[in-house]
């Protein structure tokens, strides 16, 4: 099966190389540029991911094609058409996939080492999780509205691929058309921003409208301060992968109710059963 990203992985290398050796020979004071150890660890990150994606993507292939085989119509590969429904469709479906990442705890426990570096750069695009399995449902109605499952899969690698260069301070805001639909640098850093003002915002992957659509949409002003709200201060990619898995479970344990372990569970990051007054 053509995997466009790991066909990708050699271009990814070359301009982070290219990315780190501009912010030596051209710095930039107002940006954040390079850190080995940090780099290191996004790049690990990556390397895992694409190691567990070795077997998890056998199980969501088998699991789309059996949905697509109950499809009552498949649609033509051969038709632009499909093509263009299925880029629509794929952005749709990520842009609510990624908002339920930041606004469900036990999604958010996999999504959230993409943002654990308090850094911006190029290699922060392939600080991706080990545990990828949330990602599966989400899909899933694609292969049953008719897109063959090598479509579904090739979209998405052409949404990720895409998404590695818009992490990046180096290029500044685009022409207006361009940012008023198109998911950009500008845009995403917003996303990867812990100001209070650009938390839970620009969830789109390649389009932007759809935060425009659903009000999450925030454009960038002050400078952006990365990471998170809780930085976990470490370059260990084990606790990296599992540090919000863990702080999950010693929630469980101290809860007393089961309102409490399914709010720790399924609400928002930060969600508390007595919260302080005037946070919900």
């Amino acid at each position: 099966m053509f995997d466009l990203v790991l066909h990708a992985v050699p271009f990814f290398v070359a301009f982070v190389a290219l990315e780190a050796a501009s912010f030596y020979f051209l710095p930039d004071d107002d940006e954040v540029g390079y850190e080995l150890r940090d780099t290191r660890t996004s790049i690990t990150m990556g390397i895992g991911n694409a190691v567990i994606g070795i077997g998890w993507k056998l199980v969501v292939l088998i699991t789309y094609t059996a949905v697509y085989m109950m499809s009552p119509f498949h649609l033509s590969a051969s038709s632009p058409l499909t093509w263009i429904a299925l880029f629509v469709a794929d952005d749709f479906v990520y842009y609510w996939f990624h908002r339920t990442h930041h606004t469900i705890r036990v999604f958010w426990a996999s999504h959230v080492v993409h943002h654990s570096s308090e850094r911006y750069n190029l290699s922060t695009a392939v600080r991706q999780t080990w545990t990828p399995f949330t990602s599966l449902p989400f899909w899933l109605p694609l292969a049953f509205l008719g897109f063959a499952p090598w479509m579904i899969l090739l979209q998405q690698a052409i949404s990720l691929v895409y998404q590695f260069f818009i992490h990046t301070e180096r290029v500044g805001k685009l022409w207006r058309p361009i940012e008023f639909v198109m998911n950009t640098p500008s845009h995403h850093r917003v996303h990867h921003g812990s100001n209070a003002q650009y938390l839970d915002r620009n969830y789109g992957g390649i389009l932007i409208v759809w935060d425009r659509l659903f009000g999450t949409f925030e454009p960038e002003g002050e400078r952006v301060r990365y990471g998170l709200t809780k930085n976990i201060h470490t370059y260990n990619p084990l606790r990296v992968a599992t540090h919000e898995y863990a702080a999950i479970w010693r929630d469980l344990r101290s809860a007393d109710t089961w309102r409490a372990r399914l709010g720790y569970t399924f609400k928002g990051p930060g969600w508390s059963p007595n919260p302080e007054p005037g946070v919900l």
